[in-house]
């Protein structure tokens, strides 16, 4: 993606501001939209629903399409985006129509079908406000709910006042009126109109349409013609799967109960009216065969994935998206528009799973991004570059420690870098980097074993798996770890065998690396007697508990290893929050806010237990911060990849700290401590950043 366009983004102060507004206002009233009902019971029906549909789409396009036809209406199955442009040009000239009045659809965007129809004389005219707005500036939705979001009131005042050829003022009731008056001519004098569909039933053939302007009804009421187009995955069984979808469209899409306007047709409404329903494959009955990306076809466009991502807050959906924008339009656009378009946009997501958490569908978002990152093309050096060095312990801690000599000429005084040669000053200039240490942690856990005997653990015995940043930046990190769970009851173990977990080489695209690392971590860790497997970083617990078992899947002995192993992993949180005594130390100290990181909360599902263990076992009381589970930025590699996207997003967290008014703040990701560190200095603060851990270890040591 060009840096170009991504600075020019991040400096649009407006976009920032709309995009920072909503994204701020979305959560609480998509929570009070949800107030009574289960939300996670409603997505595992949709869900639930919409495989069981995918899994016979052949079966309910035959179904939906004997039904709607036996209304009246006429079906049109087209093969592609060409046969579906084609198909609607010919009813249009059929009707002897030049303009064709449009409601909101974004499948017609899929298709490009304005141009296509305007190409061949054919005026389109959306009638949708944002569509009409973002239709008059030539530009695409940045938005698949809210398309013109992106757009201030002074821009839409002069593009109306293009339009209308009258001054236009930037007041927004009356660019509404304006948009009243102008459209009311092509409502009444329009032949045919045309819709999309948020739902199809197979067994009654009817389309359900979810509005909150009342110009979808207009459009396929006034025009004696009505065409909807419909792509096929939007095929539900019945209306009581297609009224869970209207039930969760608006709330999980704009925080609204419901919206302003809720239509099914059925058939034409008679008096020589016509509905022509152009059903639309483009590539879906492929998808739908696809043992692993047909989970994706089970998207119900609500948008959710874009309002809470933090990428799409920072740059919006021209930056984060091609047609279709968010997480989900990453996922859809190389099986609808190809490869190349998705190349770019796909490097762009930050893996905070927002967007798993809050699909409507239950989708795993950002698992089918990992994936197709294995699809894309990489640089010709880096698959043997990485390979060779994650592969051979030996060689990756010998190149990490000939850096440790390579930084001395960048860092300061306090051994931070704050400086880095030609292209990296820039982007780091406004964050500091801890140094390497100039001892791993597993140097001198080899000594401290050679030191002392192992503590006798009356809970049972540990390995402690350190994931690499710990080991070789933070090496006082692991050993506050080490100590607090040798306190806490557990002999712990180092392996000196353990390797990278492999997330850099899953998040790369460089699958086959990544199953390496499954295979060999798994031996060296399950090479002796535990009980639990420890870790301290939130991605690499990720890797051993999910990526572990599915990448190994097509080697039913190993994956049965990979299991096992899965079983025994936990976060040092979780199991010290298991492990919670009266501990006879000096009382409370001053209180902390807490960062919760992304694959942590979302990814495992630990939120409450290092809560507990701050308040509980370090003595430390938690005042929450706002945004607390807000991605800090970091990303692993995105900090480097994309430092001007991770730094916006980072500064979001950073003025969240400040108004918590703590002088600490809480971690339990290393990668987190790194980024929310390196912001602190880089702003001159001087809040302390600690994982959960150390802040564990210093009020059992008596600090």
């Amino acid at each position: 993606m060009s840096r170009k366009i991504i600075h020019q983004k991040i400096n649009d102060a407006f976009l920032r501001r709309a995009l920072g507004n909503f994204a701020a206002q979305y959560p609480a009233a998509r929570a009070r939209a949800f107030e009574g009902e289960d939300f996670e019971a409603l997505r595992e029906r949709i869900s639930a629903a919409r495989k069981e549909s995918l899994r016979i789409l052949p079966e309910m396009v035959q179904r939906f399409t004997e039904h709607a036809e036996r209304t009246g209406a006429v079906v049109h199955l087209c093969a592609d985006a060409a046969a579906a442009r084609d198909t609607i040009l010919e009813i249009v000239r059929q009707k002897g129509a030049d303009l064709l009045v449009k409601s909101k659809s974004m499948t017609s965007e899929e298709i490009r079908l304005n141009h296509h129809l305007e190409k061949a004389g054919v005026r389109c005219l959306e009638t949708d406000l944002g569509e009409w707005i973002i239709q008059l500036a030539g530009e695409r939705p940045s938005h698949m709910v809210m398309p013109a979001i992106h757009k201030n009131r002074d821009e839409v005042a002069a593009l109306f006042s293009r339009e209308t050829e009258r001054h236009c003022a930037p007041d927004i009731p009356a660019l509404v009126e304006v948009a009243r008056e102008t459209l009311r001519d092509g409502f009444l004098s329009a032949k045919v109109g045309l819709s999309g569909a948020n739902v199809a039933v197979a067994d009654s053939g009817a389309i359900g349409l979810v509005t909150n302007e009342g110009n979808a009804r207009l459009v396929t009421t006034l025009p004696r013609t009505h065409i909807a187009l419909i792509g096929i995955e939007k095929i539900v069984p019945s209306l009581a799967e297609a009224l869970d979808i209207v039930s969760m469209l608006p709330k999980n899409a704009t925080g609204q109960k419901i919206t302003s306007y809720v239509s099914f047709i059925r058939g034409p409404s008679g008096d020589g009216r016509e509905l022509h329903l152009v059903l639309l494959d483009n590539g879906r009955s492929e998808l739908a065969r696809h043992p692993r990306f047909q989970e994706a076809l089970k998207c119900l466009k609500c948008g959710a994935c874009a309002n809470v991502c933090p990428v799409y807050e920072t740059v919006g959906g021209h930056v984060f998206g091609h047609i279709y924008v968010g997480g989900i339009g990453l996922v859809l656009t190389p099986f609808f528009h190809g490869d190349r378009n998705a190349r770019d946009i796909l490097g762009l997501c930050i893996g905070c799973r927002r967007c798993n958490e809050v699909c409507a569908a239950k989708i795993d978002i950002e698992g089918l991004i990992l994936d197709l990152r294995e699809r894309g093309k990489k640089l010709p050096a880096q698959k043997p570059l990485m390979g060779t060095f994650m592969r051979n312990r030996t060689l990756f801690h010998a190149a990490l420690r000939a850096a440790y000599l390579a930084q001395k000429p960048f860092q300061g005084r306090d051994g931070r870098i704050r400086h880095l040669p030609l292209v990296l000053g820039c982007d780091t200039g406004n964050r500091s980097l801890p140094p390497i240490a100039a001892r791993p942690f597993r140097d001198l856990a080899r000594e401290r074993v050679a030191a002392k005997p192992l503590v006798p653990g009356e809970r049972g015995r540990v390995l402690f798996f350190s994931g690499c940043l710990a080991d070789f930046v933070y090496p006082e990190l692991c050993r506050d770890v080490m100590e607090s769970l040798e306190k806490l009851g557990y002999a712990v173990v180092f392996p000196q065998e353990q390797l990278c977990c492999g997330i850099p080489a899953r998040y790369s695209g460089e699958t086959g690396i990544a199953r390496d690392m499954a295979r060999l971590n798994t031996e060296a860790l399950l090479a002796e007697r535990a009980d639990h497997v420890v870790t301290i970083c939130p991605t690499c617990t990720m890797s051993l508990k999910r990526d572990f078992p599915e990448l190994l899947l097509g080697d039913p002995g190993r994956h049965a290893r990979a299991l096992e192993l899965a079983g025994k992993v936990v976060n040092f949180s979780e199991l010290a929050a298991r492990s919670i005594v009266e501990i006879e130390a000096p009382g409370e100290g001053a209180a902390v806010t807490y960062h919760d990181a992304c694959h942590l909360r979302r990814g495992c599902g630990v939120f409450q237990e290092p809560r507990a263990v701050l308040e509980r076992i370090a003595g430390r009381p938690v005042r929450e911060m706002d945004g607390h589970d807000g991605c800090c930025g970091f990303g692993g590699s995105y900090a480097f990849k994309y430092p001007e996207i991770s730094y916006e997003i980072l500064k979001r967290k950073l003025d969240s700290i400040a108004a918590s008014g703590a002088d600490t703040v809480a971690v339990d990701c290393p990668g987190c401590r790194m980024q929310i560190e390196g912001g602190l200095d880089g702003a001159g603060s001087s809040v302390r950043v600690e994982h959960t851990a150390t802040l564990v270890a210093e009020r059992l040591r008596g600090e």
